[in-house]
């Protein structure tokens, strides 16, 4: 896994540097369906193999999915809950769903935006969920944060320091 998952990412690396990765990671977190953790355990291996710095990849990763996520939160609070309240009927989202989904967040809001980091599907979705459902933003915020933090050093640190074990370094 780790030898395909560089060799995907190594062409772009050599070629654009870290903001490949960079952009791919922001993309993801914004809704794209990109293969973000591909990526990030990729860059991790070739920062184990000395091709960068693992700090500064840790460090723009982070920023990356903050950034994404809160750009996906901000479309949903001022375009997604207006359109869902007019045609979520579509996608069987009623007004009684979207009423539990809304509390749901007001109640447990920041342990879903930190978790749902972990989970592929959600977290493409995460910040236009949470913007669309009116989370208040300080919350979210925060939960972004350590969100992507957990999920930044999980994909960038496990890959760098286990890279000697699946013969990277």
């Amino acid at each position: 896994m780790f030898h395909e998952a560089v060799s995907i990412i190594e062409p772009y690396v050599k070629e654009y540097g870290l903001i490949a990765i960079f952009i791919i990671i922001y993309l993801e977190s914004l809704g794209a369906p990109l293969p973000g953790e591909s990526a990030l355990i990729g860059a991790s291996a070739l920062a184990a193999r000395g091709d960068f710095h693992i700090g500064q990849l840790f460090l723009g990763i982070w920023f990356a999915a903050v950034a994404g996520d809160t750009t996906g939160y901000l479309i949903g609070r001022f375009g997604g809950s207006a359109l869902l309240r007019r045609y979520g009927g579509l996608v069987k989202l009623t007004p009684e769903r979207l009423a539990k989904l809304e509390a749901l967040f007001q109640r447990r809001g920041a342990w879903i935006v930190v978790t749902a980091r972990f989970v592929v599907v959600l977290r493409q979705l995460n910040g236009l969920v949470a913007g669309s459902v009116l989370m208040p933003f300080h919350s979210f915020l925060a939960a972004n944060i350590v969100g992507a933090a957990a999920w930044t050093g999980c994909w960038t640190f496990g890959p760098y320091y286990l890279g000697s074990f699946f013969g990277l370094k």
